[in-house]
């Protein structure tokens, strides 16, 4: 069976399932709104970075991206739904690209267009606080923001397969990003930007001291989800659906 027909079953699937179309409002509405508030922060702080303060918002925000990419797979687990989706696609590789697809494509997109407006409600309210930024870090922090969402949603992704429970997905990850991170962070110093969420996030700071840059830090990421999706991929693999 060609890939094509594969990713529009897929597609389909996204369209038609309202806790996904759900969670992708979500993310632009959350995200928006936290970057909106935070654009009446104090900018005589010395530690204000004007780009992060713009785009924090995708802090609470990426839950939403998370809750995405969890539910497009755990949603073929329930009521056995991926025997059905195996029988049609016996293909697994080939299936569970098309799956990838359809939730990096929709997170990505999403994500650019959440990061510019949460960029653009934020600057409203800091004002001449955020006259210095270039329109090259502007670029790098809304590009790198879309990128970021995608990778986590991916990351949730994968291991939503490897668990084959959305729940136990969002068990582990939501309060590791929420509390255990920030434990670490704290007490790891540096070490902690090799996290997936923290080496990604670097990409927002207009300045950063740490040992990543933001590229580097979104390629971080990038091996975490990775190295989820493997995983998930042997176990689906190796398991009868």
């Amino acid at each position: 069976m060609n890939l094509t027909p594969v990713l529009r079953a897929e597609a389909l699937k996204v369209l038609t399932l309202r806790s996904l179309c759900g969670s992708l409002l979500a993310l632009f509405v959350v995200t928006t709104a936290f970057s909106a508030l935070a654009g009446s922060s104090d900018a005589s702080d010395p530690d204000f970075d004007p780009l992060f303060t713009a785009l924090s918002g995708v802090m609470p925000g990426q839950i939403a991206a998370i809750a995405f990419g969890a539910v497009v797979v755990s949603s073929e687990y329930q009521g056995n739904g991926i025997r059905l989706s195996l029988a049609a696609v016996p293909q697994r590789g080939r299936w569970f690209a098309a799956k990838l697809a359809v939730a990096a494509v929709p997170a990505l997109v999403v994500g650019l267009v959440t990061a510019l407006a949460a960029l653009l409600a934020a600057r409203a309210g800091l004002g001449t606080a955020a006259a210095g930024l270039t329109v090259g870090e502007q670029v790098r922090g809304v590009v790198g923001c879309g990128i970021y969402l995608m990778l986590m949603a991916l990351f949730a992704a994968g291991l939503t397969t490897l668990f084959r429970s959305g729940v136990a997905t969002l068990s582990t990850l939501v309060p590791f990003i929420l509390i255990v991170s920030f434990v670490i962070g704290d007490a790891a110093g540096t070490a902690a930007d090799f996290l997936p969420d923290k080496a990604g996030q670097i990409v927002l700071y207009r300045t950063h001291d740490g040992t990543l840059g933001p590229w580097t830090g979104l390629a971080v990421t990038a091996l975490w989800a990775a190295a989820a999706l493997l995983a998930g991929f042997w176990r689906l693999r190796r398991r009868d659906a």
